[in-house]
């Protein structure tokens, strides 16, 4: 194909700007010039997660940084709580169960979102719980969880943790680590944050800091007070990803310079759009109770091969939808808003899937999707 679109809920789509300076020929990481540019990063970020602490930068994946709030935070045979609404919330049960944790889980249907009610419930009945983990954005079953809520029920708990996987949230939605008591919040490079993979970030409360202290499960390069002492002096503990931390200091400056409140409402603005096309289009949404800025995704007809439509979509069209995981393999679609993206990108999707759902046989009127995505765009540039 001549153009390509990467339109799934990650790896997302990278600015040009954001390329070329990465690829800039590599400069040794203990220089002042790196020094300088990774307390820029440092900075930068803070505003994103909503805090006034230290946000540690960790070359990995996101699940690093979700086994490092764990193992940093906790004890073997701690009573933990786990939201287990989707693929990633069964990583936090996986990672628990790992280092020999006693996981305690609400188990929801993909596609529903924890209240605060079931959470308050599971702490009462288990009063010695000493960490929630939940995911703000469940990306496989695209579906958000009310976070700010459930932290006014865990930040009166002394000896309760709250810890979120923000990977696709931070940057889609504001956040606000500190005035809504959450403990650890953690993300990734290659979602919102528009780079490729191969960054995590991880950003704990004092409250959280306090369980450092305490815990004894086994660490070595994921040690968070170690790389705390380091990344205070805008240095590492470990050898950074070089090159994606000078193109995530680009990508936070095109971020900060549209402005964090433009860059929610373009992720809000792309996603009811394609809401509406789906929902125009006759399909329903898999999230029931609260979608996700980050990613919507579909039910596909029931018979209706999903894993050829995705396969046929990115290798003759050039259009990279995701499919579902797990049970939901091969009967869902997911589309991303994710990171660069814009209202013309949610158009292009849409229109994409309109034609391949044609050429599939579905019974689909061309431009009824798109002509309600316009409907959503027009009234926010209005």
């Amino acid at each position: 194909m001549l153009k390509k679109y990467l339109l799934a809920p990650g790896p997302t789509m990278v600015p040009e700007k954001v390329l070329l300076d990465m690829a800039m020929p590599v400069i040794h990481h203990r220089t002042s010039e790196f020094s300088n540019i990774f307390g820029e990063v440092r900075e930068k970020l803070k505003p994103l997660f909503g805090t006034k602490e230290d946000v540690l930068i960790l070359a990995s994946s996101g699940t690093a940084a979700m086994e490092a709030a764990l193992v940093n935070t906790l004890n073997k045979g701690d009573k933990v709580l786990i939201v287990n609404a989707g693929k990633f919330g069964l990583r936090w049960k996986e990672i628990a169960l790992a280092y020999e944790l006693e996981p305690i889980t609400i188990d929801l249907e993909w596609g529903r979102s924890v209240t605060p009610e079931q959470v308050e419930t599971k702490l009462i009945e288990h009063p010695d719980i000493k960490a929630v983990f939940m995911q703000a954005s469940e990306t496989s079953t695209t579906v958000y969880h009310p976070v700010e809520q459930i932290a006014k029920i865990t930040s009166l708990r002394e000896d309760t943790l709250l810890i979120v996987d923000g990977i696709t949230s931070v940057g889609v939605v504001e956040t606000k680590m500190d005035e809504w008591g959450v403990d650890v919040f953690v993300s990734g490079s290659q979602k919102a944050f528009m780079l490729p993979p191969g960054l995590s970030f991880i950003t704990m409360s004092k409250k959280a800091w306090k369980k450092t202290e305490l815990s004894k499960l086994p660490k070595y390069y994921l040690n968070l007070q170690k790389e705390l002492k380091s990344q205070q002096k805008n240095t590492t503990a470990w050898t950074p990803a070089v090159n994606l931390i000078i193109g995530l200091n680009t990508a936070l400056d095109l971020m900060l310079k549209e402005g964090l409140e433009k860059v929610y409402k373009r992720h809000e603005t792309c996603a009811e759009a394609t809401r509406a096309a789906v929902k125009a289009l006759g399909f329903e949404l898999l999230a029931k109770d609260l979608p996700s800025n980050a990613a919507t995704g579909i039910i596909l007809p029931e018979g209706f091969d999903g894993g050829k439509f995705v396969k046929y979509m990115r290798e003759e069209v050039g259009v990279t939808f995701a499919g579902g995981q797990d049970h939901l393999k091969g009967k869902i679609l997911r589309i991303s808003h994710l990171g660069y993206h814009d209202i013309f990108d949610t158009i292009i999707a849409v229109s994409a899937l309109e034609l391949g759902l044609k050429k599939f046989g579905l019974y689909i009127e061309i431009g009824k999707g798109v002509k309600a995505a316009q409907e959503i765009i027009m009234k926010s540039l209005v």
